[in-house]
């Protein structure tokens, strides 16, 4: 069922409190490091402010555990919003209380106020029905623009909803429209690319896709899992022994539903996870005994490639080796020249693909760069995200 968005209701001078997902990493100075899910927040508060609403701000940062913690602080954070408005930006110490109560009083239309790091209080993540009544209590209507904590059910991002009535904001919007779209209803042909480390945090999601995909196209370290379940040898590859079972289950499954898995041919193999260190190309049935791979080879990047290019719709999580260093990055940097160049819809997901998209300097040839790591994978699994469930059906 689609959501409501902000467009779909008045909220002229209206106190508006919208959970954003301002959990940016720092630097050593304690500034901003990345403002890259600060900027994904201004078309929701812009319009906010345009349309005359007291918009009131609140966010987590970090893990500070059920206390005030001042390296947790959210005062960079409203720095850097101030200088991206071009407007002041009001932060208060607290984010429930009298505090918040009074500058909210102050607040004329289009005025923006930043809330303390809600998870200073540990009724935020128990989601406390107290904890988020005081939360609504700040507010006429709630706003959820933070995918990225969607699926999490906290006070305030899912508590507060219960309260006050909840709608989406934007990037909200956007990510479950491009990721349903992906999902539910995909130009064809539909590939689907997963990497990374685990199979096991990913087999909700191959379970999922495998009802959905033309093509799973499986990479990174979790790739050597299914390798084994092959038979073939993987050295001192990453492995999960308890999952070599299960891989060999869902490739079984693919094969009855027609669907075409690839799975590396080569592999780049070296004796340390080091860049520095001994590397070649081998087949992937010929890991020596003492080398372990570390990147896909460059037959099946062509191969992926050619399957990226032919596609309907991508959706990407994952990167395809340890593409941190340079020598066994080439595999991950090809997928998304690829994505980039293949005329498909597509959807990446998932922080270290994303980083990479980037690094290549491609994020703008990609149609959408979800923001949630966590919750774009539930997603994906075809789990109810509490923060999307608790808002406002259209």
């Amino acid at each position: 069922m689609p959501k409501k968005s902000v467009m779909d209701i008045d909220v002229k001078d209206k106190r508006v409190l919208v959970r954003v997902d301002f959990n940016v990493p720092l630097d050593q100075e304690g500034g901003v490091a990345d403002d890259t899910r600060i900027r994904a927040a201004l078309p929701t508060i812009k319009y906010l402010m345009e349309q005359g609403a007291r918009v009131i701000l609140a966010s987590h940062l970090g893990r500070p555990k059920g206390k005030v913690d001042d390296r947790y602080r959210l005062n960079p954070v409203a720095g850097r919003l101030q200088d991206l408005l071009g407007r002041e930006v009001t932060k208060v110490d607290d984010c429930v209380g009298d505090e918040p109560a009074r500058a909210i009083e102050k607040m004329r239309p289009g005025d923006v106020l930043l809330l303390e790091n809600v998870r200073f209080y540990p009724e935020e993540e128990k989601n406390d029905p107290a904890f988020a009544s005081r939360l609504a209590k700040l507010a006429d209507v709630y706003v959820n623009d933070a995918f990225g904590t969607a699926h999490r059910a906290h006070a305030s991002t899912e508590g507060v909803a219960r309260v006050i009535p909840g709608v989406a904001g934007f990037l909200m919007e956007r990510e479950l429209e491009m990721l349903g779209r992906a999902v539910y209803n995909p130009e064809r042909p539909f590939v689907a690319i997963l990497g990374g480390a685990k199979v096991s945090d990913k087999i909700g999601v191959i379970g999922n896709l495998l009802e959905k995909v033309d093509t799973l196209i499986i990479g990174g370290g979790m790739a050597n899992t299914f390798l084994r379940a092959r038979g073939y040898e993987t050295g001192k590859s990453l492995l999960e022994p308890d999952k070599v079972e299960l891989a060999g289950e869902l490739m079984n499954k693919a094969r009855e539903k027609g669907i075409e898995m690839l799975l590396p041919v080569d592999l780049v193999v070296a004796l340390a996870v080091d860049p520095d260190s001994e590397q070649k190309v081998m087949p992937a049935d010929q890991i020596p005994p003492d080398w372990m791979a570390l990147d896909i080879g460059p037959e099946s990047t062509n191969i992926f490639g050619k399957a990226i290019r032919k596609a309907g719709t991508v959706l990407w999580n994952g990167p395809m080796g340890v593409f941190e260093m340079a020598p066994f990055a080439r595999g991950t940097f090809e997928m998304a020249r690829a994505l980039a160049e293949s005329g498909a819809v597509t959807v990446v997901g998932g922080g270290d693909s994303v980083a990479a998209v980037k690094k290549a300097g491609l994020a703008d040839k990609i149609s959408h760069i979800s923001t949630g790591g966590g919750a774009s994978l539930e997603f994906l699994e075809g789990k109810v995200l509490p923060g999307v469930a608790a808002l406002q059906d259209k």
